[in-house]
């Protein structure tokens, strides 16, 4: 069975209740309890607090009010420990705040950022971080939420299929509320050094498996999804020192800034912010290819930094292999700086940005978990 197949499998069996999950022998789940409990001796106990980043946002990084005449974009950070930030060494290197200043930069306005990110969370819990949202602020509503969720339900052993059942209901729940949804889909836990062989290599494959049935999900509920995959491995291995924290399993302060690097790209294109040469295909480090999303999902997992959304092909949205898809690398943003306190003229329709869906042109063209506590509670 094609890597492909097994991915539509998972979400197809996340629709109607399946498994959607395959399983390993005696003699291997044995060995790999045997190597979970040396992986959680080496990483230890978490016990950071992650950084409170709540807040009003500009190119420089927090602000005290908005500008009288510019609307802030709604932003909402959710998902585990990894969206949170966890290991940062400074607020400002998270994820969210690194999504939230760049976007502020390029669409000129403030950004109000609200991370319900939880440490240790799995996709099963995201329904109850947007429970707890609503509770706390009823009248809040995001433009934009920013997924990262996965790691979790790897190390748990949660079914594929369970998986990603919690998250499209969490993403639907968004969409439904209007929120444009971008996920940063499960990590490659076969980078994490503390995790022995050959359990490496099976949290490789089973992750890389989540990451793809993840974005099929998400493009099918009207998402986004950029692949983290194995993002940090090259610059691990060039400075093994730099890219994780301490515990050698959260990234460090420039891994995160590298995460939310590859997220702001998708988030600007999304909401039609920014400099619209940027956003053209002269901004992606590829071709635009248009695929069934089951292969665009598994192509996507197999290259860090690859983004999938849904299309069109001939005014149709799927053919007889599911949704179409399109899958393209984007580069880094370069005016995403610009002074957000400029005056009104800067954003003379400050509503403008937020109506607009900013969706990519359509180009024709043509890929059961580890031990409950692997190494530590993403």
């Amino acid at each position: 069975m094609s890597k492909a197949s097994v991915a539509r499998r998972i979400a197809s069996s996340a629709a109607y209740g399946g498994t959607g999950v395959v399983g390993v022998g005696l003699g291997t789940y044995v060995l790999l309890r045997v190597e979970a409990s040396i992986a959680r001796h080496r990483v230890g106990t978490i016990t950071e607090v992650p950084f409170v980043v709540d807040g009003l946002y500009g190119r420089s990084g927090p602000l005290d009010a908005p500008s009288t005449k510019k609307t802030p974009i709604r932003m909402l950070m959710l998902g585990d420990s990894a969206a949170a930030g966890l290991g940062a060494a400074d607020p400002a290197d998270t994820p969210g705040v690194v999504v939230a200043t760049g976007l502020a930069g390029a669409a000129r306005r403030p950004v109000e950022l609200r991370s319900i990110a939880v440490v240790g969370a799995m996709s099963s819990d995201l329904d109850g971080q947007l429970d707890a949202l609503h509770q706390a602020a009823p009248d809040w509503v995001p433009k934009i939420a920013v997924m990262m969720i996965g790691a979790n339900d790897v190390t748990h052993r949660v079914l594929p299929a369970a998986s990603v059942r919690h998250l499209d209901q969490a993403v639907r729940r968004l969409r439904e509320l209007g929120a444009d949804v971008v996920l940063g889909s499960c990590p490659d836990l076969g980078t994490v050094r503390p995790i022995p062989h050959p359990l490496r290599h099976i949290g490789r494959s089973w992750s890389r498996r989540l990451a793809a049935a993840q974005t099929i999900c998400v493009v099918e509920a009207g998402g986004r999804s950029v692949s983290l995959g194995d993002l940090l491995g090259p610059e691990f291995r060039a400075d093994p020192g730099s890219y994780f924290s301490e515990d050698q399993f959260h990234p460090s302060s420039l891994g995160y800034r590298r995460c939310g690097e590859v997220l702001l790209p998708s988030v600007c294109d999304l909401l039609g912010v920014g400099n619209q040469e940027e956003r053209t295909e002269a901004r992606v480090a590829q071709p635009q290819r248009v695929l069934p999303v089951a292969e665009a999902a598994v192509a996507a997992a197999e290259r860090a930094g690859t983004e999938v959304s849904g299309t069109q092909v001939a005014g149709q949205d799927r053919s007889r292999e599911g949704r179409w898809a399109s899958v393209r690398r984007r580069l880094p943003l370069i005016g995403s700086s610009d002074d957000t306190e400029d005056t009104a003229e800067d954003a003379a329709d400050p509503e403008a940005a937020e109506e607009s869906e900013g969706q990519p042109e359509v180009a024709q063209g043509g890929d059961a978990g580890v031990d409950s506590g692997v190494v530590a509670q993403s």
